[in-house]
């Protein structure tokens, strides 16, 4: 059996080739697997379950479909959809998944995280996070009406795009010391996490343990990847080239 997962695709409310290729995911390669779990940033933006269910129904079924066929699908926050809820949880039939958490994957423990709770350099965004995701906050969001959440998760949007071309490259990367204290706090030797961009498979020494973080690939306009994990070991998949 496999496991499969995924982050940072980043489908649009809109119709597009990504929402496309997501579903034809959903309805082939994922059929296969013991269990999908999608670490955050699924949705470009997720401003409620209301408006969330009513733009996304299609991949809504979909995973419902996967779920009702025996699949286990886990849903974890990213910084666009944290406001992903237990109406999403359960028209979807996918379990909602704390950040960070300790699973097994295949036979092995396994830290998932969607990732930005790594980047410690980047203390504006850190700041903001915490204020995004705290409780009151959230509470008076959800009462305002619809068109001025999307007017504000627009203009959210447009601002952390801006900020980023401000912010060096390093900054808006994992910060190594946070990188070596998630390994130790939770005493495991693999850590999959997305957020940043940067596919990519880093090696090191902590503790006398070689540990392992595999870095998740965003959906980019020619690339649709998911990482696929046996026990024998771990592959990175393209639908977007079969």
């Amino acid at each position: 059996m496999t496991t499969l997962l995924l982050s940072d695709l980043h489908l649009p409310a809109s119709a597009s080739t990504l929402r496309q290729d997501f579903l034809r995911f959903l309805q082939g390669p994922a059929r296969k697997a013991r269990a999908v779990y999608l670490l955050g940033d699924v949705f470009e933006a997720w401003i409620g379950d209301e408006d969330g269910l009513a733009h996304y129904g299609d991949e809504i079924a979909a995973l419902r479909a996967l779920s009702e066929a025996g699949v286990r699908v886990f849903f974890q926050h990213g910084n666009r959809d944290f406001l992903v809820g237990e109406r999403f949880a359960q028209a979807s039939g996918a379990s909602l998944l704390a950040d960070p958490s300790v699973v097994e994957i295949e036979g092995r423990r396994t830290l998932l995280t969607h990732g930005d709770l790594l980047c410690t350099d980047d203390i504006g965004y850190q700041r903001w996070r915490r204020f995004s995701r705290n409780g009151v906050v959230q509470w008076l969001f959800m009462r305002i009406p619809g068109g001025l959440k999307r007017a504000i998760a627009d203009r959210l949007r447009r601002g952390s795009k801006s900020a980023k071309t401000r912010k060096s490259m390093a900054i808006m990367d994992v910060n190594d010391t946070a990188v070596s204290a998630c390994f130790l706090r939770h005493g495991v030797d693999r850590i999959i996490h997305g957020h940043t961009h940067r596919p990519d498979v880093h090696h090191e020494l902590i503790d006398g343990r070689t540990c392992e973080r595999i870095v998740l690939a965003d959906w980019r306009e020619h690339s649709r990847e998911y990482l696929e994990v046996t026990r024998e070991g771990w592959k990175r998949v393209d639908i977007a080239a079969s």
